[in-house]
This record gives structure tokens, sequence and C-alpha cells, in this order.
């Protein structure tokens, strides 16, 4: 019996994409079951596309500023680009950009975000910083399903690390960005093995 055919995967980045970085890593592997074909951003200057060209992946930019204040109007031609790929499904990873309903609904059940923070607790920006500032004991990294409301969406993997004592927003991040590069290609496996549904 043949493998099943790999998932066509397209990861979103706007900045340098450390954890895109873990997925085309993870996707060397000859088991794994899905392959980045496609690393779009809306940043020109993003460090991460050099990356994926650096690794053979196709690149583009749809650069949100072109579009004013449209954001269907950018979605939609990123919407084209992805369809052009035949891409399966995607991941944000670091991608600063807040998706309308209408983009989230194309991708239902096949969109993938990194929050760096065990949700439902941290939503949003600065959670390092918040975490230490609640006394929280235990913070970490979820990746999560994307929905409209923002890092609301089901759960698919979280990873967790313990708040020390003396650690700083700056120790802390690093920690959680370990656990980040662990569990995004977790998450990507049981969803292209279709494993873990909404």
């Amino acid at each position: 019996m043949s493998a099943a055919p790999r998932k066509r995967v397209a990861v979103l980045i706007s900045g340098r994409g450390s954890n895109m970085t873990a997925l085309i890593e993870a996707a060397k592997a000859p088991d794994y079951p899905a392959e980045i074909v496609l690393v779009m951003s809306n940043v020109p200057e993003a460090g991460g596309l050099a990356t994926a060209q650096a690794n053979g992946i196709a690149t583009c930019v749809v650069d949100h500023r072109a579009f004013g204040k449209d954001r269907e109007a950018f979605e939609h031609a990123m919407q084209d680009v992805l369809a052009t790929y035949h891409i399966d499904i995607v991941c944000l990873a670091g991608f600063m950009r807040l998706l309308t309903p209408w983009f989230v609904g194309q991708w239902q059940g096949r969109m993938l975000n990194i929050h760096p923070a065990l949700l439902p607790a941290f939503k949003g920006l600065d959670t390092h910083a918040r975490a230490l500032a609640a006394g929280a004991t235990q913070h970490g990294a979820t990746v999560h399903f994307v929905v409209p409301e923002m890092d609301a969406g089901p759960i698919i993997v979280q990873g967790a690390v313990d708040v020390l004592p003396d650690d700083t927003e700056a120790t802390l991040a690093a920690r959680v960005l370990a656990v980040e590069h662990r569990i995004y290609p977790e998450a990507l496996r049981r969803v292209a093995e279709d494993r873990s549904k909404p």
C-alpha cells in the first residue's frame, strides 16, 4: 500500500520565522506527513524569506500596505496565491496581521497558529511579561486552530515550562521558544494525519 500523499503547507510569516524554520526542518524527514511548499510574508524584508529560499522553498510577498485599510482585498490576494500552490494547510508563524472572518472561513479546520502562552491564559500580546506580573508558576506555548476570535480556537498541542523565581521576560521567552519549536511540528503532524480536528 502506498503512503498517503504529503499535505501541502504554506507558512505565513512577518519576521525571522523561527517557528517556520522548525517546521521546515521537521518536514525534511521522509516520514513526515506534510511538506512546506510555500512561505508567504506581508513584509518584503522579513528575514524568514531568505531562510525559506535557502531551503529551496518558494516564497511570495503580499505587502499589506499596498491595500491600505482594505483587509479583505489583501486577503483575497493571499488566497489567490494559496490556491495557485494547491495548499492544504496554512501555518501562521509570527504573522502579525489580524485575519478577517472571511479568510478564516476559507481555512476552517486547516489553519494553525502558535501562541506563546498556555491558552486560554494570556491571549494577545506581551504574554511573558504578563505571566511574570501575574505570578504564574507555569507558562508555555499553544498550537491551536484559527477561528475568527483571536487566540480562541480549539487547542491541538500545548507545552509547558516552569516559571523560575529569577526569570526575566527574556529568559522565560527563550525557554518558551524552545517549546514552540518542539510542539509546532508535532501539531502539524497531527493535523496532516487527520488525528486532530477542530
